[in-house]
């Protein structure tokens, strides 16, 4: 098991898995307003990928660090939203849920824009 995060307490230990915090911050981060969902995180001839919710964890990137973890987001936005607004929202609340839900401590949260989403109004 590859260990993103442990835990003591007087009661004993526990191992949160990279897989699990990314898995969380993904869930956190596709319900904010205006984020069409998580991209895979190389863009192949300019075309980012839209993942499923099954595939959340590959827009992700969680990285063990000495004072706790920095989580990278690979996301595509909504057309008429502004970018700022919706990366300041995903990133406040990926840090709140992580240290409210699992006491881990949030180094940073880095967000990284691989695309716009249109969709078609007719």
């Amino acid at each position: 098991m590859n260990t993103g995060q442990k835990l003591d307490n007087d009661l004993g230990t526990v191992n949160i898995s990279e897989e699990v915090i990314s898995i969380m911050a993904g869930l956190t981060a596709i319900e904010c307003y205006g984020l069409v969902g998580m991209a895979s995180q190389g863009i192949q001839d300019g075309i980012s990928r839209l993942l499923g919710r099954e595939n959340l964890n590959k827009g992700i990137e969680v990285h063990k660090v000495e004072d706790g973890i920095v989580v990278e987001l690979y996301i595509i936005v909504e057309y008429g939203t502004k970018i700022s607004e919706v990366a300041s929202n995903v990133m406040n609340r990926v840090r709140y849920t992580l240290e409210d839900l699992a006491g881990i401590n949030v180094v940073a949260v880095n967000i990284n824009v691989q695309g716009v989403r249109v969709d078609n109004v007719n």
